[in-house]
């Protein structure tokens, strides 16, 4: 029979899908700084070539703050959603997870208008090592962005096919988890490729 003291020590125990969500982001973040590596070792040489100004000068920094704020937009409507399902409030849930993943939709379809943009002004991945490195870096974070858009579908689907459980609320809240990791990493994306340069 568990003692008092056993089930003090299950209580404190932190949730390990949790645990699990945030070693897994640490092993990304570790992809991406590979990748703003990359950026940086590429743009040290580029400027020396007196060729990396050329590429970047076809930039649109207002649509990239527009890029950004409509993602910074939803990782607000994803912790709305976090919220509603912490409060069993299945109807909040559905309504801000919907919000959120039509808001990563037209990021992506923004950044894909962007890509459109720079390969009719010549930068294109086989042009010039800025090209490459953009297309590589705006690409993985798509593809991530595309994970977590596919991640929200899944959460909504359980909780429409079930009665909603508390293992919901912990998968939102796990979803919600790398949604902010994506958003925060695209913010890094944007100072480095935007403002920087």
């Amino acid at each position: 029979m568990a003692t008092p003291q056993d089930r003090v020590s299950a209580l404190n125990r932190p949730n390990i899908v949790s645990v699990g969500t945030i070693a897994f982001l640490a092993q990304e973040l570790m992809f991406f700084a590979g990748l703003f590596s990359m950026y940086f070792v590429s743009r040290a040489n580029g400027l020396a070539a007196n060729d990396w100004d050329n590429q970047t000068a076809h930039l649109n920094i207002l649509f990239g703050g527009i890029i950004t704020v409509v993602l910074v937009a939803s990782s607000f409507t994803s912790q709305f959603g976090v919220f509603a399902a912490e409060r069993g409030d299945v109807f909040g849930l559905r309504k801000w997870f919907g919000v959120t993943i039509a808001l990563g939709v037209i990021f992506l379809g923004l950044v894909a208008f962007e890509w459109t943009e720079m390969v009719h002004a010549g930068v294109t991945i086989q042009s010039s090592v800025y090209g490459s490195v953009f297309y590589i870096i705006t690409g993985f974070h798509m593809a991530h962005v595309t994970a977590g858009i596919l991640a929200f579908i899944v959460v909504l689907l359980r909780v429409h096919k079930s009665k909603f459980t508390p293992a919901q609320a912990t998968a939102a809240m796990a979803t919600s988890y790398y949604w902010h990791f994506v958003d925060a990493i695209w913010i890094g994306v944007f100072i480095t490729l935007y403002i920087v340069q």
